[in-house]
């Protein structure tokens, strides 16, 4: 199969080896160097062709193509193969190879994944993704699907810092007190709408420009990139930077499939799947400041507020949602991590 060939400089020198096997194309299910049979993998995505996500599991694929015996990814934008729940079935029963998950998704697995979804839990990107890709700290977490559902983790790609937007401007949790705040449908996510000051308003995504737009919200929480290019910023001007979540998506693989691969086509796959999180991280930077300049130029405003204001009640959180001792020693590892 062809994949799209990027362009981006990417850091480090093992995603600058990524870009340089994009330069051609390999053959479709051939011998392994290990003597394995390998074959094209289907992997389900949320985002479209455009996203930093897709882009870069394209470029994944084309080095699984140039540097493996015949494994490679055609990867699904759109939700074509399902929705994330779908998905995580059908990896999970070998129908799909791959899918990207997000945390809440893989707590209805294992709770012990609540963890990284806390408030507050990472400091900003760059330590989210040095812990989730520790496997000092995740190996146990990430294994921990293998014998019960056939899925293998393999780490993560960053959603971005998630602060708060309104149609006012937001410094204090008493600056939201009254406010109706739009979240995911989720028990931490509606702690967390009242540890910043608000009450949380489960809402379909589809359904939150009107929302905005008719007051039947009054505040939503996301990344800049989302926050842009569903034009929030039309209905909800005020950006406050709360950085209160740190979101995550997951990586997961069918574990009979991951286990079939040779030992060097199984390097070779691990290889590439760094410089993909390596790609995505420098994508995301990039986007994140693509949309801040192009809702700024909508009519947005981007203010800090008084973030100690929100600390504590976010960091509350901990206590309540963490109720296991393995999950305190998740908690526990990253917040190490951060100092």
């Amino acid at each position: 199969m062809r994949h799209r060939k990027n362009t981006v400089v990417i850091a480090g020198a093992t995603a600058a080896t990524l870009l340089l096997a994009a330069c051609g194309g390999g053959d479709e299910g051939g011998e392994s160097a290990g003597g394995g049979e390998g074959k094209t993998m289907r992997l389900a995505l949320n985002q479209t062709e455009e996203h930093p996500s897709y882009i870069a599991l394209d470029n994944l694929g084309t080095y699984l193509e140039e540097n493996t015996g015949g494994w490679d990814i055609d990867v699904f934008p759109n939700e074509t193969l399902g929705a994330q729940a779908e998905a995580l079935q059908l990896v999970s029963d070998g129908s799909v190879d791959m899918a990207i998950v997000s945390g809440t998704q893989l707590e209805n697995l294992n709770e012990d994944f609540v963890v990284f979804n806390l408030p507050r839990v990472f400091d900003d990107v760059e330590h989210q993704m040095s812990v989730i890709h520790d496997p000092e700290i995740t190996g146990d977490l990430y294994a921990s699907l293998e014998e019960s559902n056939n899925i293998t983790v393999l780490g993560g790609f960053t959603q971005g810092a998630r602060s708060v937007y309104s149609s006012a401007p937001i410094e204090t949790p008493a600056d939201l007190a009254g406010q109706k705040i739009r979240v995911q449908e989720s028990e931490l996510h509606i702690a967390m709408a009242e540890a910043l000051g608000g009450a949380g308003t489960p809402m379909a995504y589809g359904e939150l420009y009107t929302g905005l737009q008719s007051g039947v919200v009054d505040a939503a929480e996301n990344n800049e990139v989302s926050y842009f290019t569903q034009r929030h910023y039309e209905v909800a001007p005020y950006w406050s930077y709360t950085n209160h979540l740190v979101g995550l998506d997951y990586m997961i693989i069918n574990t009979d499939l991951l286990e079939s691969m040779s030992e060097e086509d199984r390097a070779a796959f691990d290889a590439g799947w760094t410089a993909a999180h390596e790609e995505h991280t420098q994508l995301w930077a990039e986007a994140t400041q693509e949309a801040i300049d192009g809702a700024t130029a909508g009519g947005a405003t981007f203010s800090e507020v008084d973030d100690a204001a929100f600390a504590e009640p976010l960091e509350a959180l901990a206590a309540e949602f963490i109720t296991t001792e393995s999950q305190q020693a998740l908690f526990d590892a990253a917040r190490a991590a951060a100092r």
